[in-house]
């Protein structure tokens, strides 16, 4: 054990030297783990599987208080849900078996959130479905919203394709504005002068708040709900922009200009990567307001999406409709969410390069 921490601590020496990746270094830290530190471990990875079979007997065998047509709906959605994992521990143990650790250790990480997730399914059915603590039908429980949404998934796959539509187009107008406003801002104080009093000016306004503008200026309810939508994203993309091209150090700047560097590539080589890690959470952060006010867009009497379909649900009183409109959008900006990551990621691999 002694030679193990005097290994650790030579390695510890070496990674501040850059000799040694995180990844690395993770994996000698795990080697001093104690035997009971593993089990915990264990533990907490099968952990979901034991929350899932909870969730399970909540909903078999605890008695309904109000009708539940097609229950097999919501059960056979928590089997799929724990087989995935299954599926996903097994794949990690084969990964773990050919000194792959990744893969575990992020199964270690979100183990908690799932068997929280778990809990958390189980605890909304019971307060719906089996005490009415939330009444019904104004809050549904799963298995109602799970089966309307397959019942109506003809109008929910069509305003999710529109919706889709006007997201991406409203957000990668307002990313490419923000990106050109903010970087001109960022690098020269003579666009700074201008366009900064029309940042601190639109930018606090709040979405809604041009609905009625929009609906009398615009030529089409489309143009107008893809402007709200640009509008938002922006104001993020170009605050982040141009913070992160001001935080720039101005030594990067003179070593450039003293190696024969040009106006454009003191931008696109200098200022632009330096900026990146704050132009990539502006991106995030737009396509969150993005999805805020699409909603509201599409509330202004658009005929088709995701939010006039709630606006429609809400008007017959349909409560299960709203709801699987409103998981279904949750989905979208989930995944969204997750492949801007992964691009964030891409991007700024070096930053999870080698330790310094």
């Amino acid at each position: 054990m002694g030679a193990n921490k005097e290994e650790i601590s030579k390695k510890h020496d070496d990674a501040k030297l850059g000799n040694l990746t995180r990844q690395q270094l993770k994996d000698l830290e795990a080697r001093d783990k104690s035997k009971l530190q593993k089990t915990l471990d264990l533990l907490i990875m099968v952990l979901p599987i034991i929350c899932g079979i909870i969730a399970i007997c909540e909903y078999k065998f605890i008695p309904d208080n109000s009708p539940n047509e097609n229950p097999n709906t919501y059960l056979g959605l928590l089997i799929i849900l724990i087989g995935a994992y299954v599926l996903y521990l097994a794949y990690a143990g084969i990964k773990n078996a050919r000194n792959d650790k990744t893969v575990l250790e992020k199964i270690r990480y979100k183990a908690p959130l799932y068997s929280a997730l778990f809990l958390l399914l189980g605890m909304y059915d019971y307060l719906t479905l089996k005490t009415g603590v939330l009444t019904q039908p104004f809050v549904p429980c799963l298995n109602y919203v799970l089966n309307i949404a397959w019942i109506d998934r003809g109008y929910l796959i069509e305003s999710t394709l529109h919706t889709l539509r006007l997201l991406f187009l409203g957000y990668t107008i307002g990313v490419v504005l923000g990106l050109i406003t903010g970087i001109a801002c960022g690098y020269s104080e003579k666009a700074r002068y201008w366009i900064n009093p029309i940042i601190k000016f639109l930018g606090p306004i709040p979405t809604s708040t041009w609905i009625p503008i929009i609906m009398v200026v615009a030529t089409s309810l489309f143009g107008g709900a893809v402007f709200i939508i640009a509008l938002g994203s922006w104001f993020a993309v170009t605050v982040a922009s141009m913070t992160g091209i001001s935080n720039v150090d101005k030594s990067f700047f003179e070593a450039a200009r003293t190696l024969g560097a040009s106006e454009r590539q003191l931008v696109f080589k200098v200022a632009i990567p330096h900026a990146m890690p704050s132009i990539l959470q502006g991106c995030t952060q737009a396509m969150s307001s993005a999805c805020t006010a699409i909603m509201v867009a599409e509330m202004m009497g658009v005929e088709a999406g995701l939010g006039w379909y709630m606006t429609w649900a809400k008007s017959w009183a349909s409560y299960d409709k709203m709801f699987a409109a409103l998981f279904v959008i949750c989905f979208i900006f989930t995944v969204v969410t997750k492949i801007l990551d992964l691009i964030k990621k891409r991007v700024l691999r070096w930053q999870n390069g080698v330790v310094k």
